[in-house]
């Protein structure tokens, strides 16, 4: 038998329910000769079935015709990047890729199978990342079927079974990391796009296995925070943005004021107490980390007036 069914031993993507079974075969090449034999066995029933019109055995003139005929019948084209998949009432025979013209066995269904290389983008779904906040995010797949008999007889649609696994592995891959993480450690969807993207064409790549079909390369194509919070996200990170711009600032500052008084002390400019080093300080840290200019005030007197 080519093909039966039989409870599932793989250890990936295993049917939970007791009687869950599978479909299970596998690619092989089915029988073919060069076309152009064939037509040259109906060139030559052509020219027989003539032949026997002009005889006194015209009651045979329906052999060559037949055997025409089913030569024909079983004459199939494949193009490049194509297939045929080659079934003999009910079983599977083979799948032929040879390109150009073949003569497969007769009486036999053929169906055309695409291996070129195909991509889709998913729907922008929502989700809720690893911190529950919805996102809106869609991802772009690269795929192409490898084994033309699963592709057809172990699913029934392998086209919507794609795009579909697809789409539950992104739901998936999306809720197991947080969309940003502004501590810079850690994987997050934003931050981490191409070891996101590999998480997630691994996890496809097993979901399909069963389907005959390979993933060449997913992409996050959108990402973005869902409309209803988008506006309270954007605020915190504009928030945390100026705490990080304020303390560079304040760093900064920090610095220039502790120079200026090493300076001061070291050339003996100035003899300060305690009392006016905090002053001074206070003022020189209010006019470095203001956000407008300082309006200088001109002290006429001294320093303690």
């Amino acid at each position: 038998m080519s093909q039966n069914i039989q409870p599932v031993n793989e250890p990936t993507a295993a049917p939970v329910g007791p009687t869950g079974t599978r479909v299970v075969i596998r690619e092989r090449e089915a029988w073919s000769i060069s076309g152009w034999l064939g037509v040259l066995l109906i060139a030559i029933c052509i020219a027989g079935a003539i032949l026997l019109t002009n005889s006194s055995i015209q009651g045979l003139i329906a052999l060559p015709i037949a055997v025409a005929v089913l030569v024909l019948g079983s004459l199939v084209i494949v193009q490049p990047g194509q297939t045929r998949v080659v079934q003999f009432f009910g079983s599977y025979v083979g799948t032929v890729r040879q390109t150009g013209l073949s003569w497969i066995l007769p009486l036999t269904n053929h169906r055309n199978v695409s291996i070129r290389v195909r991509n889709f983008e998913t729907n922008h779904l929502k989700v809720n990342d690893a911190e529950g906040n919805p996102v809106e995010i869609a991802a772009i797949v690269v795929w192409q079927v490898t084994d033309t008999s699963r592709a057809l007889y172990a699913v029934d649609d392998y086209r919507n079974f794609v795009r579909v696994q697809a789409e539950s592995a992104l739901r998936h891959v999306a809720t197991t990391h947080p969309y940003d993480n502004p501590a810079d450690h850690g994987f997050s969807l934003r931050g981490s796009t191409d070891q996101v993207a590999g998480e997630l064409a691994e996890e496809m790549a097993q979901r399909v296995v069963i389907a005959g079909v390979e993933v060449v390369e997913v992409r996050i194509s959108h990402l973005a925070y869902a409309p209803e919070i988008a506006q309270a996200m954007l605020r915190r990170q504009q928030a945390s943005a100026v705490v990080a711009a304020r303390s560079t600032i304040v760093d900064g500052a920090v610095g220039m004021v502790e120079l200026a008084l090493d300076r001061l002390t070291e050339r003996g400019i100035v003899d300060l107490d305690e009392e006016r080093k905090a002053a001074m300080v206070s003022n020189l840290m209010v006019v470095l980390c203001s956000d407008q200019p300082a309006s200088p005030v001109v002290n006429a007197g001294t320093l303690y007036s």
